[in-house]
């Protein structure tokens, strides 16, 4: 593999202060530099001998709120107050960016480690989404869970398209025989943003493969391509839902908190070899990261966190459009949602730990995938030595342990147990294939 010089990187992709905005691969020119505010520096947590190897990383991010605890933890100091003093927080223009950066790390002048959507970090480390070229990963905790939503044209309003589809499958297949079959976008192929909107389609009648036409749209082009009827529907992370109704040109019929209450969504995970040269700067940089999320977690500190992602640095976007998500107030433009309980969350949630990597939930991504043809059916034949390869719920559990987080805040059991969607369907870690079994629309 021929790798890119680090002068080639920064030319192309373009550098803001330490947040590089890597706006080259669609082709934009890089903005003008500026500083990033970052609150003054916190008391060092370094014990004795825990001192990091080194004291940088290049780490990426998306413009969705799935990325708060990242930016947060660089913001606010926390990666420097376990001793990573020279984080670098790089926003992907998408999330194919961020797949070609960590493929060619941060020595080839990409990344270290990112967030992802699931299960991107298996797709790299079997090389399905890297041409062959195997990028062994592990996962090293769980971002957060809800804040997604599906949105929908203002086209679609007063059809009786919410939460459930039941007995709407005749207007999909309506619009497709009269030549303008449905279009509804994600923002990367074959993981969880696709798996919300095809879920929400098959449990109502609708087949993704063959009543809709299914596309990727960059995170940030959502909005843009919805505005010009380009697209029917996308499934993406707040803001970008919010936006359309704000903007007066869509709705969002259900939001994936809805669909399965405390889902898992995004999490970070960084290349193998990195964090096998590294254990204390790992170990540092989970650290930061679960202190950031705790932060993130109380609502008291929402709307501070709304202030520090709307920066041009980080989202670039009003900060009004993301606090009400943040804080559980959705307008969705056929009805409002005032629920707490259904906005993002960090650290806990109804069921328990968000940042702790449960190894059923990898296993329930796996399982999907399967069912949509995405993986061979005989990867639940291996989906134990696949997820131990990859998920490092260890490293999380003693890095909550040095962190002083609660005994009783740290997970026992690497499974969260059953899972329940809104149709009824149950998810039983112990069992994947009768799970396959109860769906009707699947492809095995």
């Amino acid at each position: 593999m021929t790798r890119f010089s680090r002068r080639y990187f920064l030319t192309t992709a373009g550098i803001v202060a330490t947040v590089p905005l890597l706006k080259g691969c669609l082709g934009n020119p890089p903005e003008p530099p500026s500083k990033v505010k970052q609150t003054a520096p916190l008391k060092s947590a370094v014990k004795p001998g825990e001192e990091p190897e080194v004291k940088t990383a290049q780490l990426g991010y998306l413009p969705i709120v799935e990325s708060a605890p990242l930016i947060v933890a660089f913001a606010k100091g926390f990666f420097a107050r376990h001793g990573m003093t020279d984080i670098k927080i790089q926003k992907q223009a998408n999330w194919g960016s961020a797949r070609d950066n960590i493929k060619i790390g941060a020595q080839g002048g990409g990344l270290d480690g990112s967030q992802w959507q699931m299960p991107m970090p298996y797709l790299l480390s079997e090389g399905i989404i890297t041409d062959k070229t195997k990028v062994p990963m592990y996962i090293l905790c769980q971002l957060n869970t809800q804040g997604n939503g599906i949105a929908l044209a203002s086209k679609h309003k007063g059809q009786g398209l919410g939460v459930n589809l039941t007995g709407k499958a005749s207007y999909f297949k309506e619009l497709a025989a009269n030549g303008t079959r449905f279009k509804a976008a994600y923002t990367f192929p074959k993981v969880n943003q696709e798996f919300w909107i095809r879920y929400w389609l098959a449990a109502g009648g609708i087949d993704p493969d063959t009543d809709v036409e299914l596309l990727t749209v960059p995170t940030a082009q959502t909005v843009a391509d919805m505005k010009r009827g380009a697209m029917d529907a996308f499934s993406t992370g707040d803001p970008w839902p919010n936006r359309i109704v704000s903007e007066k040109f869509g709705f969002t019929p259900v939001l994936t908190a809805e669909m399965w209450k405390a889902h898992p969504e995004e999490y970070f995970g960084m290349r193998k070899e990195w964090v096998d040269r590294h254990p204390l700067a790992t170990q540092a940089i989970l650290k930061g990261i679960m202190e950031a999320q705790q932060w993130c977690d109380k609502f008291e500190n929402r709307e501070e966190l709304a202030g520090i992602l709307s920066e041009r640095e980080y989202f670039g976007v009003k900060e009004a459009v993301l606090l009400e998500p943040l804080m559980g107030k959705y307008d969705l433009g056929e009805r409002q949602v005032n629920d707490k309980s259904l906005a993002v969350m960090y650290w806990k949630d109804a069921k328990g730990s968000v940042s702790y990597p449960y190894k059923s939930h990898d296993l329930w991504f796996l399982t999907e995938s399967v069912r949509w043809g995405f993986l061979p059916k005989e990867t639940l034949a291996n989906a134990k030595q696949l997820i131990d390869g990859v998920n490092r719920e260890d490293l999380w559990k003693k890095a909550a342990k040095s962190l002083g987080v609660a005994a009783a805040d740290i997970p026992k059991s690497s499974s969260r147990g059953v899972e329940k969607f809104f149709d009824g369907v149950e998810f039983d870690p112990d069992n994947p294939q009768a799970y396959l079994d109860r769906l009707k629309i699947k492809k095995v």
